[in-house]
């Protein structure tokens, strides 16, 4: 199986499939829009969930304007009872069973260790671990009963390169990696297939909505914007047929796979590489 290939597989309506009833988290721009949005093109029904409820309702209205169901609902993922009611809610509008959950929602968090409070750690990981965690813990059920599903669950390629200075978005990134990984050897008896993306840079809204100090913050949108070396749209196709593939990584550029090898061929050189360049940096 291979880490970086692709496949360019279609949804069939005339069969069954993961795709064709889902839910999606933070589907109000960005990764979650464009998952919405390439879910709806292949023949999918989609759930619109996020914090922001107007936003969820503009992603609705383009999925309603290539003919395509899609329901909005507003939902803080770091909210279990919330999720637990998305869980519920989303089977009674699609009049189905969820098949497909897309653990999306995300904040962007930055800051030296020691200049982070604990209230900072608490909304990064209400959101960006607790977040996933939850998706994953109502929905799975759900997947064993109806006798198949899919989960995917967005990380970053912070979940390993532990960049500097990216403490707590770096550990609950790393969290939804290992937590995907756990998953994927377990539910793999129940036809539950589980796909982890790991992107670098993807022009969102993650570093607007996000905390980051004032000495880089306009320095990362502007590289967030400007140097991706892909869009949202290009990585939630991307995604989707890995998981048609059964594959359980989806690291989509070029940077985040150099990082991934790196980091896999020889980690304490790449862990004094890493604390050599940060010296420069500051």
């Amino acid at each position: 199986m291979s880490l970086f290939g692709h496949n360019s597989k279609k949804y069939n309506p005339k069969k069954p499939s993961h795709l064709a009833h889902a839910v999606v988290t933070g589907a109000g721009s960005g990764i979650g829009r464009s998952f919405a949005l390439e879910l709806a093109k292949r023949g999918g029904t989609v759930v619109c969930a996020d914090i922001n409820l107007s936003a969820a309702e503009e992603t609705v209205a383009l999925l309603n304007e290539i003919g395509a169901k899609g329901y909005a609902i507003q939902c803080d993922v770091g909210d279990a009872e919330q999720v637990k009611s998305l869980s519920e809610q989303a089977e009674i509008l699609m009049q189905h069973p969820t098949t497909l959950v897309i653990n999306n929602a995300g904040v962007g968090l930055g800051g030296k260790f020691d200049e982070l409070t604990l209230d900072d750690w608490k909304w990064c990981m209400h959101v960006n671990l607790w977040g996933v965690i939850h998706g994953c813990h109502y929905f799975v059920p759900k997947f064993k009963q109806l006798g198949y599903g899919a989960i995917i669950n967005v990380a970053s390629a912070a979940s390993y390169t532990a960049a500097p200075e990216m403490t707590a978005y770096n550990v609950t990134k790393a969290g939804v990696l290992s937590l995907s990984e756990t998953l994927s050897a377990e539910l793999r008896k129940f036809k539950i297939k589980v796909n982890v993306l790991c992107p670098t840079l993807v022009p969102t809204n993650i570093i607007k909505n996000g905390r980051l100090p004032g000495r880089y913050s306009n320095l990362a949108n502007h590289a967030l914007m400007n140097y991706a070396f892909t869009t949202s749209d290009s990585v939630a196709i991307e995604t989707l047929d890995r998981l048609d593939k059964g594959d359980l990584y989806t690291i989509p550029q070029i940077d985040a796979k150099l990082f991934w090898l790196m980091k896999r061929t020889s980690p304490n050189l790449y862990a004094k590489f890493l604390g050599t360049s940060y010296k420069f940096f500051k």
